[in-house]
């Protein structure tokens, strides 16, 4: 299994970056915040997850552990494949996610191209109970109250936004705050 790679960025594209490691240029499949973590000057150290299928090896590339780990949890749901994991871990930091399964938020996931509801449902029914484990990532602090969090988002929404827009908007607000403070931060934040 290759856990990890440390090299030079070759190429950084969307979802896309080639490390030269020792001379061998290694093509990964990557997420968002990997990809901006590439598009540094110097070294840079991925988390990689080898995808073996009969027929080709695919290679993973995450900014952290806990992307890995949510990625290797949604593999384990049928009819999630790489693409829609990688698409899923992509668009959302695992702590996102992780709220997401603990109030049996199907929006969240239906959000995500190629994620449908019956996909959407099995993934909460299949993650409620694996969720807990995982780390969390690197920086994050421990959320606020979960119904908070989905009413401040349900309000972005019924102001206009998408479901990935608002949590987006909800990224860097803090969770301490009320709801209406919250949507007003979101609002702030985006303005800016």
């Amino acid at each position: 299994m290759i856990a990890s790679l440390r090299g030079s960025p070759l190429r950084v594209a969307p979802g896309i970056v080639v490390l030269d490691v020792g001379g061998v240029g290694y093509q990964v499949s990557a997420t968002a915040s990997a990809c901006r973590r590439a598009s540094g000057p110097g070294e840079v150290t991925l988390i990689t997850h080898l995808h073996v299928r009969e027929d080709a090896l695919q290679l993973f590339g995450f900014a952290e552990a806990a992307e890995r780990d949510l990625f290797e949890l949604l593999l384990g749901v049928s009819g999630v494949g790489p693409k829609a994991a990688l698409a899923i871990v992509s668009g959302y930091a695992p702590d996102q996610v992780r709220r997401a399964v603990a109030a049996g938020d199907r929006a969240l996931f239906t959000s995500i191209a190629g994620i449908g509801q019956k996909t959407a449902e099995r993934i909460l029914i299949d993650l409620k109970d694996k969720v807990d484990s995982l780390p969390a990532a690197a920086g994050s602090a421990d959320s606020g109250p979960l119904d908070d969090h989905t009413a401040a988002r349900d309000a972005l929404v019924g102001l206009g936004m998408s479901v990935p827009e608002a949590e987006a908007a909800l990224r860097d607000v803090d969770d301490g705050l009320p709801v209406g403070e919250r949507v007003r931060a979101a609002l702030a934040g985006r303005a800016a």
